[in-house]
């Protein structure tokens, strides 16, 4: 499997930066049907497919949504040792709004609701949204200095 590289070579200074991010799942398309359509929003361009996976790139990094025979049987569990969530800049705070709507209507729960949009703190404007596998979003808006 070749998930692929970014196009073209990393930018200067790019040492230290997040190259990629591999999302095990126990299942590719219920994964693909609940993130993808959030990636391409947050613009993330499906570049590579395969039978139990596909790849996304980002301004230089990207994405891997994969399922198969070595993944493990079980739920996911944000709260364990291991990747809690991924954050995203999503724009402004309409941006944001407007995602976590699309969201919730794509089988996604408003994590903190009743702390929304600032439960991560006051200066901090953002939505945390779980799939129905486990997996936590964060879109973070950005706001005016």
């Amino acid at each position: 499997m070749d998930v692929g590289e970014p196009a073209g070579p990393p930018p200067e200074g790019a040492r230290g930066r997040l190259h990629h991010v591999e999302l095990w799942a126990a299942d590719h398309d219920r994964a693909l049907a609940s993130l993808g359509w959030i990636f391409a929003r947050l613009g993330y361009v499906r570049v590579d497919t395969w039978r139990s996976g596909s790849s996304w790139q980002g301004a230089g990094e990207y994405l891997v949504l994969e399922s198969g025979p070595d993944v493990l049987a079980g739920p996911h569990e944000r709260r364990r040792p291991g990747l809690n969530h991924l954050a995203f800049h999503a724009g402004g705070p309409d941006d944001v709004e407007a995602l976590t709507r699309q969201a919730l209507e794509n089988g996604f729960t408003l994590l903190f609701a009743d702390r929304h949009p600032h439960a991560g703190g006051r200066d901090h404007y953002a939505a945390y949204l779980e799939d129905a596998d486990g997996f936590e979003i964060e879109l973070v808006a950005e706001l005016p200095r």
